[in-house]
């Protein structure tokens, strides 16, 4: 990579990063749509920088405050996710390229379905969600997380319908991601699946995640939780359709 190409991976991260911690989740989304649009970087390096960002990011934030946890929710959705992860992970590594993309093609279309629907909630849900049902999304977010290192759209949707404090529902999406992406790295390691662009590119923007991270950390945004909403659609919606559009172009090429 260049040093231009570096300094603009740089600033793709910090955005993910300040959307990260104003929401608890879409770092890894908006850096690989980001990425993935302007073509820095491959999307597998990009996911393994992700899982050691993600991890980076939690750990400054819940030392710089006392986390907030909806135990109800964590619990059963870590669990099953954790599952998910191992499933996301066996078969990035059993599928070959083509099968891949599609999977990224369809990942793309998910995100657009739920920006759609997450616009379209005005008011959380009047009761708290069944436990089956957080294990389940919780499921499919593994999985995704394990492809792709972007397991934020189902559980975001479903946790940003609850009716929750906005600071539980990002500290549980951030305790939840942070645990999948020391699981997802734990797999890779050993199989020789980082690379050393990824490994650099880690070490280059993990500064940067710590000192973002802490000042938001101590300096926390006043915008209202319905903006909050409005801009998590709007990244969902750009996030998709970008993914859509590079698998589109990819599926192209195999042609």
């Amino acid at each position: 990579m260049t040093l231009p190409q570096h300094l603009l991976f740089l600033l793709c991260a910090a955005t993910a990063g300040y959307v990260q911690n104003l929401t608890g989740f879409a770092f890894g989304l908006v850096l690989l749509g980001l990425v993935g649009l302007l073509g820095v970087a491959s999307i597998g390096d990009v996911a393994n920088v992700v899982s050691v960002l993600t991890l980076v990011n939690a750990v400054v934030l819940f030392c710089a405050t006392r986390p907030k946890f909806e135990t109800r929710i964590l619990l059963p959705a870590l669990a099953a996710s954790q599952v998910g992860v191992v499933a996301g992970v066996l078969l990035v590594n059993w599928l070959s390229s083509s099968l891949v993309v599609v999977l990224s093609l369809l990942l793309g279309l998910t995100i657009i379905a739920c920006a759609s629907m997450l616009a379209r909630t005005a008011q959380a849900q009047l009761q708290r969600s069944s436990t089956t049902s957080f294990m389940a999304v919780g499921a499919v977010s593994g999985v995704l997380g394990g492809l792709f290192s972007t397991a934020g759209p189902p559980l975001v949707y479903h946790l940003y319908r609850q009716p929750l404090p906005m600071r539980a529902i990002r500290d549980t999406l951030v305790a939840i991601f942070a645990a999948n992406a020391v699981l997802r790295l734990c797999m890779m390691v050993p199989t020789g699946h980082v690379s050393s662009n990824a490994l650099l590119l880690s070490l280059e923007t993990v500064p940067l995640v710590l000192l973002q991270t802490y000042w938001m950390a101590n300096h926390p945004s006043r915008l209202q939780p319905a903006t909050v909403k409005r801009i998590v659609c709007l990244l969902l919606a750009l996030v998709g359709f970008s993914l859509v559009a590079s698998s589109l172009h990819a599926l192209h090429f195999f042609k």
